[in-house]
């Protein structure tokens, strides 16, 4: 990542929680708490470590849904961040929806997520206008593998004319197991970025591990 092709790590904390609201609708919330280490863009920088803007999206979704399960709202970006390298300290807003796939039998399940970020009002960092597309597609083994891919396709559209997108392909493996009773979902994978802006990195590497709780 950068000039300098130093290694940029980002922990993202992101926890997901459905709340119902009656017998007919549900409202998810996703959250994103980006802690980033950046590493020096120019000889003399630094690394600079410390958390970036926090996204909160909130779907309106059926809940009783079957075979396709789709949500429709809103997301918001808050200034959290800890240094002007690390994002803006901008608020943003902006419309995000995302539909699942999948079907009793089937081992495949896919789908896709979508926002768009405009900043608003006035702060350190600059206005931002950005786009996100994660389609997702996960193969199902029995004993709780799977085959994934669920690439982060994003665009900076006040970014210069061939600077603006960033296109990974790739994918990895994932199992679902259990910690007592305590389900867990781990998956690793990578990814190239076959379009990305100057200086932006080569590869993603990709390691998750969700803690599930069932009702």
């Amino acid at each position: 990542y950068g000039p300098l092709d130093g290694t940029q790590n980002i922990l993202n904390i992101q926890p997901v929680i459905p709340l119902e609201i009656n017998n007919d609708w549900n409202l998810i919330t996703r959250t994103i708490v980006p802690v980033i280490s950046q590493p020096a863009l120019f000889p003399g920088d630094e690394r600079v470590n410390g958390i970036g803007a926090t996204q909160l999206s909130a779907f309106l979704s059926p809940s009783n849904a079957e075979g396709t399960i789709w949500g429709a709202g809103a997301i918001a970006q808050m200034p959290t961040t800890s240094d002007s390298a690390l994002g803006s300290y901008r608020w943003g807003f902006g419309p995000t929806f995302v539909v699942l796939k999948l079907e009793k039998g089937s081992p495949w399940v896919y789908g896709f997520l979508v926002n768009n970020v405009w900043s608003v009002g006035t702060g350190g960092g600059g206005s931002y206008n950005n786009f996100l597309l994660q389609p997702f597609v996960n193969y199902n083994f029995e004993g709780g593998t799977y085959l994934t891919t669920s690439p982060v396709v994003t665009a900076d559209w006040k970014a210069d004319s061939g600077n603006q997108w960033t296109v990974p392909i790739g994918g990895g493996i994932g199992h679902i197991f259990h910690l007592g009773r305590l389900p867990m979902n781990s998956q690793i994978s990578a990814y190239y970025n076959v379009v990305r802006p100057d200086f932006g990195p080569n590869w993603q590497i990709r390691v998750q591990v969700q803690f599930m709780f069932p009702k």
